[in-house]
């Protein structure tokens, strides 16, 4: 395969797209979640012949949890549609009008990015997500799922795109790359693919960043934490834990490691154990921790792990500033909490912590961009530019500076002959 011509004819696509009215591109999304909803028991049908394999090929069971999708997986996706429907328009929006003197007026107004290619790992749904979210946004996509989900993926694909092409988006508004080898070959294809989002571990996140030339927006580990201080309800926290922990233990904001200070660390360790047991959750703590509760030790490697299972480790800490500093150093800077009644102690871990969220009192699992009121997103971007956290509608456009002169040169202002007086309307 032609991967460089592949790009190109999405490039071609992408200056058609960006054009597109908003009730165009809503009409296209209201096809896809009725095609979805029509072809249902064969998606439905693809990924189970998916899941057979994956469990034939005994991979890892995080893995199978994410390859799943079934009627809720569905109604999710529909609903994160239906969400991004009543969104408004991301484009064509004027971030500025100034005036910069008599008769010059500058605009800043958003637009798409263009061409954006997506690598993601076994979920299914992610695909859908993905490509709708770059419709709403004018933007075309150039998607890479798991081979683990090839025939789930290559069955949503044909429903997405045989839709979106009867509701007058141009060709090559999707494009779905099947080969692993052709990942190597997109992220060469600088001069048509405007944007990178690689989701995966974060040694593929840098593989891709030092092998690309295209700007790349990092998802990679969800190493995230929670803090319980001294100073926090019990109660509160370990129904915070319990949900960050096992409401869908496979996902990237499930808590990984629990911090605890010692001061409340003998009251509150045996109540959070009792219920983590009938979770069926393995706990790993440091020494200070396996003084007070039965379990297994913690390694330093423990810290660095993202598990993605029923595995919780737990350190015991003397002051808020020992979990600041544990956090920076070993989380992933995706999603990070604190459980307290303190309000300093809340906006000291809120300042300090350096992580696309930072929360109290609440699951990490709210890290997302449905239930950020998204619709959807493309990842969790754990980098600073240009987008952070929840990848939504707001991440997928860029703006282009309008300039509206009437025979107005440079020469003029340079020269003394005029001046600029800078009104914002």
């Amino acid at each position: 395969m032609d991967y460089n011509k592949l790009a190109y004819s999405a490039k071609t696509a992408s200056f058609k797209m960006a054009t597109l009215n908003e009730a165009l591109r809503n009409n296209a999304l209201k096809a896809i979640s009725k095609a979805l909803q029509e072809n249902k028991e064969l998606i439905f049908k693809e990924n189970a012949d998916d899941m057979t394999k994956a469990i034939s090929d005994n991979l890892a069971q995080p893995i199978i949890n994410r390859l799943k999708f079934d009627e809720h997986k569905l109604q999710d996706i529909l609903n994160g549609i239906h969400s991004l429907l009543s969104l408004p328009d991301p484009l064509f929006r004027k971030l500025l009008v100034r005036e910069l003197d008599e008769g010059l007026t500058l605009e800043k107004t958003t637009c798409p990015i263009g061409v954006i290619g997506v690598i993601f790992e076994s979920r299914p749904d992610a695909l859908i997500q993905i490509s709708t979210l770059c419709i709403k946004s004018g933007n075309c996509s150039i998607l890479k799922g798991g081979s683990e989900a090839a025939k789930t993926n290559k069955v949503l694909f044909e429903i997405i795109k045989s839709a979106g092409l009867s509701a007058g988006l141009p060709d090559n508004f999707i494009t779905l790359v099947e080969t692993r080898a052709g990942i190597d070959e997109l992220i060469k294809c600088h001069e048509s693919i405007d944007l990178l989002i690689p989701r995966g571990s974060n040694a593929f996140v840098q593989h891709i960043m030092a092998n690309s030339k295209i700007p790349v927006m990092g998802h990679a580990d969800g190493i995230c934490h929670i803090f319980v201080d001294k100073d926090a309800d019990i109660k509160k926290a370990v129904r915070i834990i319990a949900d960050a922990k096992t409401q869908y233990v496979a996902a990237c904001n499930t808590v990984e490691t629990l911090l605890v200070h010692q001061d409340i660390a003998e009251e509150f360790l045996p109540v959070l154990q009792d219920t983590l047991k009938l979770k069926h959750v393995l706990i790993k703590g440091c020494d200070d921790t396996r003084k007070i509760i039965s379990c297994e030790p913690s390694t330093e490697e423990d810290f660095k792990t993202e598990y993605l299972d029923y595995i919780l480790c737990i350190k015991l800490v003397s002051h808020i500033d020992d979990a600041i500093k544990h956090i920076n150093k070993y989380g992933s800077h995706h999603t990070d909490c604190i459980v307290t009644e303190n309000k300093a102690s809340v906006d000291q871990f809120m300042n300090f912590v350096d992580s696309a969220g930072v929360y109290q009192n609440c699951s990490t699992r709210f890290a997302d961009g449905f239930r950020y009121g998204f619709g959807a997103e493309v990842g969790i971007s754990t980098s600073k530019l240009h987008a952070r956290g929840p990848v939504g509608l707001d991440g997928l456009v860029t703006y282009k500076y309008k300039l509206f002169g009437d025979g107005h040169i440079v020469s003029d202002y340079a020269e003394g002959k005029k001046s600029f007086h800078f009104k914002d309307k």
